[in-house]
């Protein structure tokens, strides 16, 4: 049995939202690693075409396209973008998100919630429906939303963050009922505490380790790369009979 061809993804194309730096990039490198075809994605260009060239650098195919998760309007350019470069596309990853607050719920704007939830909830739903078409024409499409297990059990002073995520993880299990018979898979992976910028506040706090590392099991923070082959795994042929699951990565913190 050749067990690499069960994680290649050769002549496949993806897209990666949120990928100039942390998990998005991770995800990002193991799939250009596998073969396939990457999008990569963000707010600012410049960024991205430094991440680009990286992967480029180690002789994978990769391009960089600007876009604001949030404007509906630059979500279209995106796929539009990817379609004229590539012609097909047959893996998204909904991995951008935000959260502008930290403290109580109570304390939270309503400018605020409507950040939080049109970049962690909107977008991913408009992007997979614009990518749908593409995906329904493609042989083993996979579409896999990064959540958080915030949003299998809320985090202190994270409130509409995770209740975000929750949304993600119903809305990914809506779309993995229904796009069933258009042979589209739908996954959710909830990460932990992942040594990215966007958890610095977290993983360099000493107090907050302290409290971490004795409900770990697992006695360390997670990285990028392990988030990254996990989405490999969802993305591949060697999960091609999983859809609607929700996969934690947590060093077994949920347990």
């Amino acid at each position: 049995m050749d067990l690499s061809a069960l994680f290649s993804l050769a002549n496949k194309v993806a897209i990666i939202t949120g990928a100039s730096k942390g998990i998005g990039f991770g995800i990002a490198e193991i799939f250009a690693a596998a073969g396939a075809k990457v999008v990569i994605s963000s707010r600012k260009q410049e960024a991205l075409d430094e991440m680009a060239s990286q992967l480029k650098g180690k002789g994978y195919e990769v391009s960089a396209i600007a876009c604001n998760v949030g404007r509906m309007e630059e979500l279209d350019s995106l796929v539009k973008q990817t379609i004229e470069k590539y012609g097909q596309i047959d893996i998204l990853v909904n991995n951008a998100a935000v959260n502008p607050v930290f403290g109580p719920v109570h304390n939270t704007t309503p400018e605020a919630f409507d950040k939080i939830m049109d970049v962690n909830v909107k977008a991913p739903f408009h992007l997979m429906n614009l990518c749908f078409p593409y995906l329904r024409a493609s042989s083993g499409a996979a579409v896999i939303n990064i959540s958080s297990i915030g949003g299998i059990s809320p985090e202190q002073g994270l409130g509409i963050y995770s209740v975000s995520k929750a949304a993600l993880i119903s809305l990914s299990k809506v779309y993995a009922k229904e796009w069933g018979d258009h042979k589209i898979r739908v996954n959710t992976i909830c990460p932990g505490l992942i040594q990215t910028k966007f958890s610095e506040a977290l993983w360099s706090n000493d107090k907050i380790m302290e409290h971490m590392m004795k409900a770990l099991p697992i006695k360390r923070v997670g990285t990028s790369e392990e988030i990254g082959a996990m989405a490999l795994f969802l993305a591949s042929k060697a999960s091609s009979y999983t859809t609607g699951a929700t996969l934690t990565a947590d060093g077994g913190f949920t347990i």
